[in-house]
């Protein structure tokens, strides 16, 4: 299986060619709905000998509601605990979601139909990585380290960091010149729940 790059050769020549991005926005624009627990991840990032803190994501099933309900299966299987950001480019995005470590893996469940929407890459914001075909999106996905208006409409976001991203910047990243990778030892998903189940 084509590993889900983010066809970030070609992004990466369009990123080096075109201006740098502009600095974040302040806040991002909030979701239409209220906040409501079942749609709201806790993900705790770190590494073998410490934990950086919560990272809080709102899901966006208004924008993904497919997507959203794969993180959330994925999530309460604990499928996504002890996973590692395996690519990691500065100024771009975190990717994570293949226990593998390769950027080959995934889940087990079926491909994912794309959910493109108009919502843009802004720093915080969470979308799925895939390989070339728009169908082949599963269970690894990206947060963006700053805004890249390049990725909109290709890929599908489905969530946004509304706390914590501080503890996203900390992410150990990987060599720009290598496509992002990052070698060993990994900053990885400690623990990813959906806010409902938890108690704590």
């Amino acid at each position: 299986m084509m590993k889900p790059v983010l066809c970030l050769l070609a992004l990466l020549f369009a990123m080096a060619a075109a201006p740098e991005p502009p600095a974040a926005p302040a806040t991002v624009p909030a979701p239409p709905a209220a906040e409501d627990k079942e749609n709201v991840i806790y993900l705790e990032v770190g590494n073998a000998t410490q934990t950086y803190g919560r990272v809080v994501i709102k899901l966006r099933p208004d924008l993904a509601p497919h997507h959203c309900e794969r993180i959330k299966i994925l999530a309460r299987r604990g499928f996504f605990n002890g996973v590692p950001f395996h690519r990691v480019i500065p100024g771009f995005m975190a990717q994570t979601g293949d226990p593998t470590g390769t950027g080959a893996g995934h889940s087990d469940l079926p491909d994912l139909e794309p959910e493109f929407n108009a919502t843009p890459h802004y720093r915080g914001m969470v979308s799925m990585a895939r390989a070339g075909a728009e169908n082949s999106a599963n269970s690894q996905f990206f947060i963006m380290l700053n805004d890249n208006k390049i990725l909109d409409e290709k890929y599908t976001v489905w969530g946004e960091v509304i706390g914590g991203m501080k503890f996203v910047d900390q992410i150990k990243k990987g060599d720009a010149d290598a496509d992002g990778a990052v070698a060993p030892p990994f900053d990885k998903i400690i623990r990813m729940r959906v806010a409902a189940d938890v108690k704590d």
